[in-house]
C-alpha cells in the first residue's frame, strides 16, 4: 500500500507539473534543479511578485573598500586575456560595448561584500533574454543576472537578480529601463577538501534596490545555460561583468573582503 501511495503521489506531481500554464519562453527538457520540481529555465516556474522599490540611493564606498570603478578610468578591469577592456566611459559610468566581450577585474577575490550600480539600456530593445542582458559573475563562475525585467518577462530563474539558472529572486523590484539600480551582494566562497572534493558550498545574499531578494541561499554549482555546473576546486578569482550584446551601464562598483 505504501508503494502504491508513493506511485500515486509521484504521478500526481507529474500530472500537476505537466498541466501548469506556460508563462513565457524557457525550457522543460533541461535538468531538474536539485530540491525542486522545476527544470533549469523552466517556462512554467511562477514569476516573483512585483514590488516597487524605494528611492534610488547611491552608496559611497566605505574606507576599507577596494574601489573597482569610480567613473574615471578602467584601470582595475581588463578582458579575459588581460588586454584593455574595450568598454567605454561616458558621463561617469562604463558601458558594455557589444562584441568587445566580457570584462574582469585584474585582482582576485574570495568571500566578499560587493556593491554594483547598473542601468539597462533606454529606450529598451528586444524581449526576454535579449533585453538589457548582462551579469555580475563572482569568481568567474557564479552569476547574478542583470536584465531589464521591468514589465518584461523571461524564465523566472533568468530574470533580473536571479541566481542564474537556480533561483528566481523572491520579488521583482526592477526599476524602469534607463534608471539606476543597485545590487548589494554578500558572497561566501566555497571551501574544498585537500582531495578537491567540496567541503562547503558557496552562499549568497542579494539585496536589489534595497530589498532582500536572496537570503543566504546555497549556490548549487557554477552557472551554466540550461545546466547546473559541478563544483571543482578553485581559489580566489576575478569578478566579471558580462557582455551579452546589450549596452548595459555600470557605475560606483566597490568591494570589501570577508575572508
Amino acid at each position: 500500500m505504501k508503494f502504491l501511495a508513493l506511485l500515486l503521489f509521484v504521478a500526481g506531481v507529474a500530472f500537476s507539473q505537466a498541466n501548469l500554464p506556460v508563462l513565457g519562453d524557457g525550457y522543460q527538457n533541461t535538468p531538474l534543479i536539485p530540491g525542486t520540481n522545476w527544470h533549469v529555465h523552466d517556462n512554467r516556474r511562477p514569476y516573483p511578485p512585483v514590488v516597487t522599490p524605494g528611492a534610488f540611493v547611491s552608496v559611497p564606498a566605505p574606507a576599507d573598500a577596494v574601489v573597482l570603478f569610480d567613473g574615471t578610468n578602467m584601470d582595475k578591469w581588463c578582458k579575459g586575456d588581460g588586454k584593455p577592456s574595450g568598454w567605454r566611459i561616458v558621463d561617469g559610468y562604463m558601458e558594455a560595448v557589444p562584441k568587445q566581450g566580457s570584462i574582469r577585474t585584474k585582482d582576485n577575490f574570495g568571500s566578499i561584500q560587493l556593491h554594483v550600480e547598473w542601468a539597462s539600456p533606454y529606450p529598451p530593445k528586444g524581449t526576454s533574454q535579449g533585453r538589457g542582458n548582462s551579469g555580475v559573475i563572482i569568481m568567474g563562475r557564479y552569476e547574478i543576472q542583470v536584465l531589464d525585467s521591468y514589465e518584461s518577462t523571461t524564465y523566472a530563474d533568468g530574470q533580473a537578480a536571479a541566481v542564474y539558472g537556480q533561483y528566481p529572486p523572491l520579488v521583482n523590484v526592477c526599476r524602469k529601463p534607463g534608471e539606476w539600480q543597485s545590487y548589494d551582494i554578500i558572497f561566501l566562497a566555497p571551501e574544498f577538501n585537500d582531495d578537491g572534493s567540496l567541503k562547503k558550498p558557496a552562499y549568497v545574499t542579494v539585496i536589489h534596490n534595497g530589498v532582500v531578494v536572496h537570503n543566504h541561499v546555497e549556490i548549487l554549482g557554477p552557472t551554466g545555460h540550461k545546466s547546473i555546473g559541478k563544483y571543482s576546486r578553485h581559489g580566489k578569482a576575478p569578478l566579471s561583468l558580462q557582455d551579452h550584446g546589450n549596452p548595459t551601464r555600470y557605475k560606483n562598483i566597490w568591494v570589501r573582503s570577508l575572508d
